[in-house]
């Protein structure tokens, strides 16, 4: 769900506000409320209403009033980018062979699971998010840009991890490819070397900016190409295969990044545990949508396709 975040404010001594107005236009007149976001659930918040809620309704966030928490999750709110990702009858043909056959749905959710056998459609789906593919038939939009139409808007509004993250860092040296995005952005040198630090900070990996890429680690090329992403500010992170044959440090290192991005997330992946908690999974099989629900119920579903 997206909406607009009102200014907190203290409605009793024991009370911290916030209020969300829902957006209108693309819910077909109704829009879901959803609080998966654990560390703001851990803090205490507690939803005064739940459910589905009209177009346009004012809905009331009420924590306890240990302001420190109450202003974190705030915070966090505010950080949260989430776009309106909408199918609409949306087909991928290669010639004679259906990769994706016809989807309609909408995700809203900031962590999306996409698993399924190899050749089920996952990476044709996410390619079509990313405008990486083109819909043969049908619509691809995010917040109404259509992945065609406007292609350029729409492309600005996502990253893509691939499998081999390796292969998308292009510049010899860390630092320099972090920097690519900002400066073709044509920014100024200092604002550049902000956003650079910033970025590589975030993901705790300032120490590898003078590295090169051969030098990493699996999960170090990860972080580094996330961090070559989220440099330029998408709303959404598609990652390919995040955790493919990364160990056990690497993978936990791997996930909290992901799990602690402010950016919607969509997560293809075999690695059954890193979605299981997710509030949205997909499932799909021989290029159509066999599942859509909850992570831990959509892992049931793809073991019986699986027949393990």
């Amino acid at each position: 769900m997206r909406g607009s975040l009102f200014s907190p404010g203290c409605q009793s001594p024991d009370l911290f506000t916030l209020r969300l107005l829902t957006l209108a236009g693309a819910w077909g007149g109704r829009s879901h409320l959803e609080t998966h976001e654990p560390n703001i659930v851990s803090r205490g918040l507690i939803v005064k209403k739940n459910g589905v809620f009209p177009l346009g309704s004012q809905i009331s966030f009420t924590f306890p009033s240990a302001a420190a928490s109450a202003i974190e999750a705030y915070n966090l709110l505010r950080r949260s980018r989430i776009l309106l990702i909408h199918f609409d009858q949306a087909e991928l043909r290669y010639g004679d062979r259906v990769a994706l056959q016809p989807l309609t749905l909408s995700l809203t959710e900031q962590r999306i699971g996409v698993i399924g056998l190899n050749g089920s459609g996952k990476t044709s789906f996410a390619r079509l998010i990313a405008g990486l593919a083109k819909p043969t038939s049908g619509t691809v939009t995010l917040d109404g840009l259509d992945t065609v139409a406007d292609e350029k808007a729409a492309r600005a509004k996502t990253g893509f991890i691939f499998q081999n993250p390796g292969h998308q860092i292009i510049l010899p040296i860390i630092r320099e490819d972090v920097a690519l995005g900002p400066k073709s952005r044509g920014l100024d040198a200092g604002e550049v070397e902000r956003l650079v630090d910033e970025a590589l900070s975030r993901f705790g990996i300032s120490d590898l900016a003078s590295r090169r890429p051969h030098e990493l680690s699996g999960g170090e090329l990860q972080l580094a190409a996330l961090a070559a992403v989220c440099v330029n500010r998408p709303d959404v992170v598609i990652f390919d295969e995040p955790t493919n044959q990364l160990d056990l440090k690497n993978r936990a290192r791997v996930k909290a990044a992901i799990d602690g991005l402010a950016e919607q997330a969509v997560v293809i992946s075999h690695d059954l545990d890193l979605v299981a908690d997710f509030s949205r999974v997909l499932v799909f099989d021989q290029g159509a949508l066999a599942f859509d629900g909850a992570g831990r119920d959509a892992i049931a579903c793809y073991r019986e396709i699986a027949g393990c």
